[in-house]
């Protein structure tokens, strides 16, 4: 005669499986804990019993990831690593005893090291993707208003994990990544980004992959352009696609619904000096689009996007005050648009009246596009300052029209 079955514990007044052992207990102690008064009421113990089949069940993983055929039989242990992701996920939802609770079981530590054993198998079953996305859904989670659990989640997570998934093939995993990184973030924190540019210039890409994904864009506007010591180091290493994509981001923020504050003004000006100075540096490489062969060169697209954000910069009364004065930018933009009237006279090319190449945005002709952008910053220098205003006379040595 079989022996009798252990009579099911409570949660809150509500009948639960005990122990939780096995798939099933675990899928209705997940859904219990989908209402705030269940999670409200768990005891620690139920934490303990989760954890230790998380951990029983990851052996499979390690066992696969030294021995590759061994992954055809990971389907149970699969299965039984999401649920406990689940149930976990869903315990810390806005339960911060929970988090806590969680959290000193070391069950960050443990879920770090099996994500990781995730990335490193390579392959693309979807049930270990499942598995994958429920475990970086539980660190967001158990992260999510908690600051004691971002600083663990970082220090467990932080770089590996992060230049483990940023550039997953897999859209979640890389949207929810990017909320940890997102949600553990401080000014602090930033400081350790500079020294590992690639997850930075990871998110970048991301967002140039992904644009309407939130996390990576939320990443950049609220940390990376707040920080300018590592936007200057992330340009100098960046492609010049993923320097196109940063621009277009800052130019979002000067044109949005919310004007720079106090605050961003100071930011924002050393933005504008490494703006100014690289197009100072580098301005002269758009003459390459003179040339067929370089019409679609990514060097002078990028720098056809700083004149894009200078213009966008001087249209800024704080900003401007500033760029009317750097060194050697009025001379500069003045002497381009010379330049570039003489190559569209000389030659048929995008700068000639037959240009035809096509730009993104409201500009039908990238080249038209540039010079009166060109203009439009000339103006903008000169704009109620009679220094610069003289200079552009003494400059001038003919009407371009």
């Amino acid at each position: 005669m079989a022996a009798p079955r252990p009579p099911p514990a409570r949660l809150s007044g509500v009948m639960v499986p005990a122990p939780i052992q096995d798939l099933e207990a675990l899928r209705a102690l997940t859904a219990l804990f989908k209402e705030q008064r269940n999670r409200e009421t768990a005891p620690r113990t139920i934490f303990q019993r989760v954890l230790d089949i998380l951990k029983k069940s990851s052996h499979a993983v390690e066992l696969a990831c030294r021995d590759p055929s061994q992954v055809e039989h990971l389907a149970s242990s699969l299965q039984l690593i999401t649920e406990c992701f689940r149930c976990l996920r869903n315990a810390c939802i806005e339960c911060s005893v929970n988090q806590n609770s969680i959290r000193n079981l070391d069950t960050i530590g443990v879920a770090v090291d099996l994500i990781l054993l995730f990335r490193e198998l390579r392959v693309e079953q979807e049930s270990l993707l499942t598995a994958f996305r429920c475990g970086l859904q539980f660190l967001g989670n158990i992260a999510s208003r908690n600051e004691d659990s971002q600083s663990i989640v970082w220090v467990h997570a932080f770089p590996e994990l992060f230049l483990s998934c940023l550039n997953h093939p897999d859209k979640k995993i890389v949207a929810y990544s990017s909320m940890i990184l997102f949600t553990s973030l401080n000014s602090e924190r930033m400081k350790e980004l500079e020294e590992n540019l690639n997850i930075a210039i990871d998110v970048i890409e991301a967002h140039q992959k992904q644009p309407e994904s939130e996390w990576p864009f939320l990443i950049i506007t609220d940390h990376f352009l707040k920080s300018p010591e590592l936007v200057k180091a992330m340009y100098a290493k960046m492609s010049n696609q993923e320097r196109v994509t940063l621009l277009d981001l800052i130019i979002a923020r000067l044109v949005g619904d919310e004007p720079l504050t106090k605050d961003d003004i100071p930011v924002f000006l050393s933005h504008a000096e490494l703006i100014a100075g690289t197009f100072v540096d580098q301005c002269k490489m758009v003459l390459k689009l003179t040339s067929e062969q370089h019409t679609d060169d990514e060097e002078a697209l990028a720098t056809i996007r700083l004149l894009d954000v200078l213009c966008e910069m001087t249209a800024n009364t704080d900003l401007l005050s500033y760029l009317q004065v750097f060194p050697g930018l009025l001379e500069r933009v003045i002497d381009l648009l010379r330049l570039i009237h003489v190559a569209g006279n000389d030659t048929a090319n995008i700068f000639s009246s037959s240009g035809c190449i096509k730009a993104e945005g409201d500009i039908s002709n990238m080249a038209e596009g540039f010079k009166s952008h060109l203009i439009r910053l000339i103006g903008n220098l000169c704009y109620k300052n009679k220094d610069n205003q003289d200079k552009m006379k003494t400059l001038r040595t003919g009407e371009v029209k």
